[in-house]
């Protein structure tokens, strides 16, 4: 790591620390040359899968478009912020852990609503519409049926 006040390219580790819930690792240093005191910041760098959309197009996984629709479907929902920035990370974790290099938005979209069926159930309702692309108050009542179906195999 080069000295930001005099680039020398040496430094010594005095302190390491983990930062940021263990998702970094926080270096305190000190420059060989010069003897000043700066701090780094470690994080590990995730490579997400690609999306394979409906048409066939690849492209990258878009973090702003997946949050982009969360808050569509949890607008005016009493869900705080902090759970959905949980339920967005829980969302990205889960599409890395498939060690895939492709993902299908179909896929994504099933995990999406598995976990806005745990975090808020008309959210979960909303979201289905869109992506199931319903088109009339029928499937609204058959996606309703199924919740309730699913409810209840959660309980017992």
């Amino acid at each position: 790591m080069h000295c930001p006040f005099c680039n020398v390219p040496d430094s010594k580790v005095i302190d390491s620390r983990l930062a940021a819930e263990g998702r970094q690792i926080r270096r305190r240093r000190e420059c060989v040359g010069c003897g000043e005191r700066f701090t780094t910041f470690e994080t590990y760098e995730v490579v997400m899968p690609r999306v394979i959309k409906s048409n066939g197009k690849n492209e990258p996984f878009d973090e702003a478009k997946l949050r982009r629709s969360l808050m569509h479907a949890l607008q005016k929902r009493p869900v705080t912020q902090e759970k959905i920035e949980a339920v967005l990370s829980d969302i990205q974790q889960t599409l890395r852990r498939l060690g895939e290099r492709d993902v299908s938005s179909l896929r994504i979209g099933e995990i999406v609503m598995k976990a806005l069926f745990v975090l808020d159930h008309v959210a979960y309702v909303r979201f289905a519409s869109v992506y199931q692309d319903f088109q009339d108050v029928e499937a609204f009542r058959k996606q309703i049926e199924q919740m309730q179906q699913m409810q209840k195999e959660r309980e017992s």
